[in-house]
């Protein structure tokens, strides 16, 4: 005799031949686990049961193929409610899922008509794209109960119209250490990219942070404000991300120009936005913790800075990717431990 189990469920026990038949007729399946009911702890398949006992199963079809379709019935193929609009509004894993899918399908229409008249709007259409691609997978390992979409909104477009309004306008160039970009050399282009390119991006980066943290209405957990501060990055991203597929990644080969142009569309926003959610980290704990303040909003420029300057000085390859991989390892520290630093700042 034997017992059928299917899903933490048993049944039976039933003999050889009734096994078969139940088989043939469907009711169970050849890859259900089985086994004697003398021997409980030996699971095999039905398959492997039957084939132990020299039992052949032939699995008849019920009619033809378009009598099958038939008596499945409509509902299978076309459910009722298929296109109810009120239905598709309320299911938000196919709304998500319609958009990531389907959203670069309605972009080429877009590069049909203005790709030669206004490629900036192109480059930064795609850019979007890729941005709530990145914010969804944020949402999903970062998401706290004060996270809100309206803010998240309000602080990716902040961003990027600080990096408008003192890019655009050279305001960055007050920044004595800028003088150095054409004084180079090793040490030259380290102190350059950390506390001109740095120092200045990074505090950029943080001025929607600084806005969200002067309005809030109770006080913000340091996860909530790293995930804030990884949506800046990536909104910084987006807008460096443009300019150079406009002015710099344009003078490449068609092989450079793809792969740069990719890379300024998903690693390189990444890196911002890391090095933006360590110093959303730390301006967390400068709201919570007001007597440390001084060091803790410095530390939320200078940390960012240190492995921005260093990535840019040092370029790509492989030491890029451990400065990089660094950045990583810190932010996911920094979260693990939140707890020992706020027990530690309390005194």
């Amino acid at each position: 005799m034997f017992i059928i189990i299917r899903n933490n469920q048993q049944y039976g026990p039933y003999s050889i031949d009734v096994l078969r038949q139940y088989v043939e007729d469907g009711q169970i399946l050849l890859h259900d686990q089985a086994c004697e009911e003398s021997r409980p702890n030996e699971i095999a398949t039905v398959k492997q049961l039957l084939k132990l006992n020299h039992q052949n199963v032939k699995i008849s079809n019920k009619g033809g193929l378009f009598s099958q379709i038939k008596a499945m019935g409509r509902e299978l193929i076309f459910p009722k409610g298929l296109l109810n609009k009120q239905a598709i509004k309320s299911d938000s894993r196919l709304l998500l899922l319609s958009l990531i899918g389907l959203l670069p399908l309605a972009l080429i229409g877009l590069v049909r008509i203005i790709a030669e008249s206004a490629p900036v709007i192109v480059f930064y259409s795609v850019s979007l794209y890729f941005s709530v691609i990145w914010g969804l997978f944020f949402f999903y390992f970062f998401k706290t109960k004060q996270v809100t979409l309206k803010t998240t909104i309000k602080i990716f477009f902040l961003c990027q119209l600080a990096v408008f309004l003192i890019f655009g306008f050279g305001i960055n160039l007050l920044n004595p250490f800028y003088f150095l970009e054409e004084r180079m050399g090793f040490l030259g282009r380290l102190v350059f990219y950390i506390f001109a390119v740095g120092i200045t991006e990074e505090i950029v980066k943080s001025i929607p942070l600084w806005i969200v943290q002067s309005r809030a209405k109770e006080p913000i957990v340091p996860q909530t404000l790293v995930f804030y501060g990884l949506m800046s990055g990536i909104a910084f991203g987006v807008f460096e991300g443009v300019q150079y597929q406009m002015e710099v990644n344009v003078e490449l080969d068609y092989t450079g120009a793809f792969f740069m142009n990719i890379a300024r569309l998903t690693c390189l926003p990444f890196l911002h936005a890391v090095w933006c959610g360590i110093s959303g980290y730390f301006c967390a704990f400068a709201a919570l913790y007001p007597k440390y303040r001084r060091g803790l909003y410095s530390l939320s420029i200078a940390i960012p800075a240190l492995l921005h300057g260093l990535y840019d000085t040092f370029g790509g390859g492989l030491i890029g990717v451990a400065i990089s991989f660094i950045g990583v390892v810190l932010l996911m520290t920094y979260l693990k431990n939140g707890l020992n630093y706020q027990s530690k700042l309390r005194n």
